[in-house]
């Protein structure tokens, strides 16, 4: 197969361009910024220097960093926020990507590999800025592929009544507009396929009424650091007040995120020895008994160089989300041997009792049952670290054998 990429943002460290190309499938990447080594926008913009993946150097790959920048200066000016910046943005990228893939015309001369298979290229974008890309390359004759990035609405639903009945963590989350749901689902009727990441993703489309014979489950891709690979995870006879039940949390501090449940369980674990690490922006009021709490470590957002700290650091990952398409700090928890406590709202990691437990329910009795499970057995904690590990199913080379499959 002949795929071209169109990717707005760094996602998944540009997994499904890498594994492509690693199957030498990928002709082009078009994505809205790249910043190689040593270009002066990384020291410019420092958001701009993890815009850039060393397996895709001797590839051809095109971006639109000057217009990049020049979108977000206009943005600014106008005082776009929210919604409207956020769509702003991604009819800003498709605009772009268009003059990108109409230059590669005819696509007969230029896409197709040199040999004699004739089938058209395949464009793959990921959800909510593909609209518009999808309607040219049909019009083209070629084949399209959605990377849907979450349950859409029906996890927009799940927020909105979290937000209604956990009002004491207030946030300034609003709905999307209806114009956003009803590109989505545009997307998706002119998608061949449908790629999504996880079973709780896949029921939440066809709930939307989106065809099941488009949709395709294709796990995230994670290729573990270097340095991960000879870490071994030890743990104590027994947890004490010196030497604490480390649990973290890493990620977006949201209501979708679990952090409700998750603070009422510190309070029904006071006294006990167990501390909560919490990384990550804050992203709701916290009210004040909870900052305060002495078995709660508030950390904040760290850069992505830093993160394998906390992982090393941590004795157990807790992943209590209501809903999340995949949930990438799932795979680089298993790279570094963390037993894993997650709910059944996100990708297929945990296999409950072997190298972590599974929430029937995302609430804080459930997390504090677990958490003193570990405390009264850390023998099960450490039976849980060695069958800990990232499986071959999220290897890069098996997630494109499973794309290329999904036009088949």
């Amino acid at each position: 197969m002949n795929w071209i990429c169109a990717q707005l943002g760094a996602r998944e460290h540009y997994a499904i361009p890498r594994a492509l190309h690693r199957n030498g499938a990928l002709r082009g990447l078009f994505t809205d910024a790249w910043v190689r080594p040593g270009n002066p926008l990384g020291r410019l913009k420092q958001s701009l220097r993890e815009r850039y993946h060393a397996e895709l150097a001797d590839t051809a790959v095109h971006s639109a960093n000057v217009s990049l920048l020049m979108f977000e200066a206009r943005a600014r000016l106008k005082g776009l926020q929210g919604w409207n910046r956020i769509m702003a943005r991604n009819e800003w990228f498709q605009r772009e990507a268009l003059r990108f893939l109409s230059n590669l015309r005819p696509p007969s001369s230029v896409l197709r590999p040199p040999t004699s298979d004739l089938r058209p290229p395949a464009l793959f974008a990921y959800s909510y800025a593909a609209r518009d890309l999808f309607r040219w390359a049909r019009a083209q004759g070629w084949r399209t592929v959605l990377g849907q990035i979450d349950p859409a609405v029906t996890e927009e639903r799940l927020v909105e009544r979290l937000h209604q009945r956990q009002s004491e963590l207030s946030s300034d989350w609003q709905a999307a507009p209806l114009k956003y749901w009803e590109q989505w689902h545009e997307e998706c009727q002119l998608a061949d396929r449908i790629v999504v990441n996880s079973e709780w993703s896949r029921k939440a489309l066809e709930k939307e009424g989106i065809s099941a014979g488009k949709i395709r489950v294709v796990p995230l891709a994670y290729a573990p650091p270097p340095e991960a690979a000879g870490f071994r995870r030890e743990y104590p006879a027994q947890f004490t007040s010196e030497r604490p039940l480390r649990i973290l949390f890493l990620g977006q501090i949201n209501l979708r995120k679990g952090i409700g449940p998750l603070l009422e369980a510190a309070e029904m674990l006071r006294g006990e020895p167990v501390e909560f690490h919490i990384v990550g922006p804050v992203l709701v009021t916290v009210p004040e008994k909870w900052r305060r709490h002495p078995q709660i470590r508030w950390l904040g957002p760290v850069p992505r160089g830093a993160v394998a700290e906390h992982y090393r650091a941590a004795d157990v990952f807790l992943f209590p989300t209501f809903s999340d398409g995949f949930g990438m700090t799932q795979l680089e928890a298993q790279a570094w041997q963390l037993p894993i406590v997650a709910s059944q709202f996100c990708g297929d990691v945990v296999r409950d009792g072997v190298n972590g437990l599974r929430l029937t329910e995302v609430n804080a009795g459930g997390i504090a049952q677990a958490v003193r499970r570990f405390l009264a057995s850390p023998e099960q904690l450490a039976a849980m670290s060695r069958a800990s590990g990232v499986g071959a199913e999220f290897s890069l080379s098996g997630i494109a054998a499973t794309l290329e499959s999904v036009l088949d």
